[in-house]
């Protein structure tokens, strides 16, 4: 892509960095990237996968999330092969979900890094120094010493990662373990995350399904295609299978995508969300009528995630900045998430993260299928097989 490869070219001539998302990728694939331009890569499962990174000049972000607890298991591996060279890796979450952080972020990492042996040093440059310097900004950040930011974490002892004392640049905002608030809430208004208006309702006709061709969950977030064949006219699905209705909105109302989606569950009723890569409406189900109840209730709340059931609003999870993020408290998000989670495992979800679920299901960098915009789409041959419907 022409486009892109200027994009990248720009970047590079700006001294800015380029990340590299490539799982599984070959030595050829990773060779072809690094002469493209890209500088990391944060998709190595394996201690050998980090290996062949390094020695192609990649920097590698070492992954420890909710579906990809990989952390200790590669700093294992890289040991066992004699490696212990830590100055161009340092660690990701890759964006995990609310849950995974509730002991902490980089400080777990750091802590997974001494367990496995580790030196000191290397695993706190990992989370600090060797970051600045990759994004050419340790002239402000990395380090203790004059002209940089005062963003401090004060600890106990150098063994034990959770900061007791933090001081960000310069203002104190933990002290003794104590939280000190000391930065206001953020002006979302001003910054244009208000609450989801979406200017349409949805009604049966939108809930027609004919396409042949559905998608099939083989984990969290890999999708492939299946062949559908159940009767799938009618308004209530069967409990005996994992098949259900699924369909994209488009936020403003102009198009729709409908097909089926199996592996899912197999007793979601209706399952709705304004959460998704593109911001647009996700809704899956059993049950045509709990769908258009749970979109209903998600639109009356200004955006979030709404499960129902039974013609009843089982749980809801408020998104009012702009339908994709919470206002709450983190301790509250934490609250509503595991309670949505523990429902849905309850009706037969089966694999690690329903959230991650939903933000893949549109994400065109993973194999094999995606229900996007334009449709329903195949990721390897990058073609639409089956086009969005206007309304």
């Amino acid at each position: 892509d022409d486009l892109l490869l200027h994009c990248m070219q720009c970047t590079k001539r700006r001294r800015k960095r380029i990340e590299g998302h490539f799982p599984g990728a070959s030595e050829k694939t990773l060779t072809k990237m690094k002469l493209f331009g890209a500088d990391a890569d944060h998709e190595a499962m394996t201690g050998k996968e980090v290996l062949k990174r390094l020695e192609l000049g990649y920097h590698v972000g070492l992954r420890q999330s909710s579906i990809r607890p990989d952390l200790r298991k590669i700093l294992r591996e890289l040991h066992e092969e004699g490696f212990h060279h830590y100055d161009h890796m340092f660690y990701t979450t890759d964006g995990a979900t609310p849950n995974f952080y509730k002991e902490g972020m980089t400080n777990k990492l750091i802590e997974i890094a001494i367990e496995e042996g580790v030196p000191l040093i290397d695993a706190y440059n990992m989370a600090s120094f060797n970051i600045a310097k990759y994004y050419h900004m340790e002239d402000i950040l990395g380090v203790v010493a004059p002209g940089r930011y005062a963003t401090l974490n004060i600890l106990n002892s150098p063994d034990e990662p959770n900061p007791e004392t933090v001081l960000a640049k310069g203002r104190l905002i933990k002290s003794g373990g104590t939280n000190m608030n000391a930065f206001s809430a953020p002006d979302w208004q001003k910054g244009g995350l208000v609450p989801l208006n979406l200017s349409y309702d949805l009604t049966m006709d939108d809930l027609q399904f004919s396409m042949p061709l559905g998608l099939k969950m083989r984990n969290s977030v890999i999708m492939e295609p299946y062949t559908i064949e159940i009767d799938n006219s009618v308004n209530q699905l069967s409990f005996d299978h994992d098949e259900s209705y699924l369909s994209l909105f488009d936020k403003y109302g102009k198009w729709r995508v409908n097909t089926m989606l199996k592996g899912f569950a197999t007793r979601v009723q209706g399952f709705v969300s304004s959460y998704s890569t593109t911001g647009d409406i996700i809704m899956v189900g059993k049950n045509k009528e709990d769908m258009l109840l749970a979109f209903k209730r998600m639109k009356e709340i200004g955006g979030g995630i709404v499960l129902a059931e039974n013609g009843k609003i089982l749980h809801e999870i408020p998104l009012h900045l702009s339908g994709g993020a919470s206002n709450e408290t983190y301790e509250k998000v934490l609250e509503r998430e595991k309670a949505l989670k523990e429902l849905l495992f309850e009706r037969g979800y089966t694999f690690d993260d329903p959230i991650y679920t939903l933000l893949f299901l549109q994400s065109t960098h993973l194999p094999y299928i995606r229900v996007t915009p334009k449709g329903i789409f195949d990721v390897m041959k990058k073609t639409v097989l089956f086009p969005s419907i206007m309304r």
